[in-house]
């Protein structure tokens, strides 16, 4: 129905560039074959074509999605853009450690609403060992930024912390090396495998025992401090059917300089809708109204997050 009567549906995820400045042993940028596939970056003129084709549907801006959006220069052009195509909430992706405090207020005014930052360690050991190329110091002095520029700004801060079973315990001390009143919200996410990666021990049965208690006790730090704590209830089950998946397939939409959403859009000299009347969209939509468990059970999973808002 939103899409057919012209409404915002769409999560958009755009990568500006085909690069990043670190080397994450839990991310595909520490398989050199597949760094040599990364190429290209947008240039202003299709930034605008872009925009034009696509940003009215969007109820959300990904701005990085699977490599480093702060090495793109004009940054906050695209926030604007955003903004210009009135785009509800717009969110960018970084490991941040190229962030500075002019470069975060220009993007604060140019409209942004959220920093998602990728964090890999509690300690500067465990940070700076799984995300090589890194600096401790120069993430925490960011974060500080952030403190300050929530006196100023409206905006939301949510750190993204992927765990394995190397860097799991330490959360325990999460709030000793991070202040509560630079963040916002706490994305705990388990180790998945996204490519061929450095680090490739994705076995974490060994953490279900812990799990509850140490998540039980940052629940408990959260709500105390206000911050939305997003983390699995369990890890026993997370390879279980996720009914609900199927929505991501229609509603995720991902451009880079390689690709935009389907293969076949061109999206230079046509928009979304156009496009979608081609193809037929409608009728896929519409179709999977009806699709049956057994088909659903075929689909990508993706991960459920209990939710604690305080």
């Amino acid at each position: 129905m939103l899409h057919k009567f012209n409404k915002r549906y769409l999560a958009v995820n755009l990568d500006p560039v085909l690069a990043c400045n670190l080397r994450c042993k839990m991310c595909y940028f520490t398989d050199a074959d597949y760094l040599k596939t990364l190429k290209g970056q947008f240039k202003d003129p299709d930034l605008d074509l872009v925009a034009k084709s696509i940003f009215s549907r969007a109820l959300k801006l990904q701005i990085g999605c699977g490599t480093e959006p702060t090495l793109y220069k004009n940054l906050e052009r695209i926030v604007a853009l955003g903004k210009q195509y009135k785009v509800p909430y717009i969110s960018i992706t970084t490991n941040a450690n190229l962030l500075t405090e002019e470069k975060i207020e220009a993007l604060l005014k140019a409209g942004l609403n959220e920093f998602t930052i990728s964090l890999h360690g509690v300690t500067k050991e465990s940070y700076e060992g799984f995300m090589k190329k890194a600096n401790y110091e120069k993430f925490h002095s960011v974060f500080n930024t952030f403190k300050e520029l929530k006196k100023k700004y409206d905006f939301k801060v949510r750190i993204n912390y992927t765990f394995n079973k190397d860097n799991f315990y330490e959360l325990r001390e999460f709030f000793d090396h991070f202040d509560a009143k630079c963040f916002d919200i706490l994305q705990i996410r388990p180790i998945q495998k996204i490519g061929n990666t450095e680090y490739n021990d994705f076995d974490i049965s060994s953490l279900a025992n812990d799990y509850p208690g140490l998540i039980q006790s940052i629940r408990e730090t959260c709500a105390t401090n206000n911050i939305i704590l997003m983390a699995p209830n369990t890890i026993i089950k997370l390879n279980s059917e996720n009914q609900s998946s199927f929505i991501f397939d229609y509603t995720f939409c991902y451009i880079s300089p390689k690709k935009f959403w389907k293969d076949g859009f061109n999206w230079r000299e046509e928009s979304f809708n156009d496009y979608s009347k081609k193809i037929g969209w409608s009728k896929e939509l519409l179709a999977n109204v009806f699709r049956s468990k057994k088909t659903m059970k075929s689909l990508s999973n993706k991960l459920n997050y209990e939710i604690e808002f305080t």
